[in-house]
């Protein structure tokens, strides 16, 4: 049975970091960020580009999931909606695979903490900080495991998730 990670989280919240970490500390792992499948530019979000974005995500995780070399398949995106975790599974063949997912949450604070960051390092722009807040409430309503990261490193975060999915 391989595990197939569903991570969300609202931008800032540590996905990646939490991600890569995972992929080093479970065996044979694959990792995807949903980003990866729409580094364009200009960015353009339309109807087009969106599926676009969607078909790849199901192609690449199908195929991570039909590949023997792999146990863990791990995927992390934005996620804010039940809506598209539902599409994804939906276009997925996960009979051979428990599916784990969990939303990373955090404070306002500290996502404002480590959005400045990026801000400063221009890694982001300022606009980032105010969408991502308004997320947060989003990821409560949905049917996954939260697992608050605002006093937690990524390594701490990737620890949590390994333990609770033992």
């Amino acid at each position: 049975m391989k595990n197939l990670f569903l991570i969300g989280g609202t931008m800032g919240a540590g996905k990646t970091a939490t991600c890569q970490i995972l992929k080093q500390k479970l065996n044979n792992s694959v990792f995807l960020d949903g980003d990866w499948c729409w580094d364009m530019h200009p960015f353009q979000v339309t109807e087009e580009t969106k599926q676009m974005v969607l078909e790849n995500i199901f192609f690449l995780l199908n195929n991570f999931i039909r590949c023997s070399a792999y146990e863990n398949i791990i995927f992390c995106w934005v996620m804010h909606q039940q809506a598209i975790i539902d599409d994804i599974l939906s276009h997925l063949d996960t009979a051979n695979c428990k599916v784990h997912s969990i939303s990373l949450i955090c404070s306002e604070q500290a996502l404002r903490t480590r959005l400045g960051k990026d801000v400063a390092a221009g890694i982001r722009t300022e606009d980032v900080i105010q969408r991502s807040i308004e997320r947060i409430p989003l990821y409560e309503k949905l049917n996954t495991c939260k697992v608050d990261v605002s006093e937690l490193t990524p390594e701490q975060a990737a620890n949590f998730i390994i333990k609770v999915v033992e």
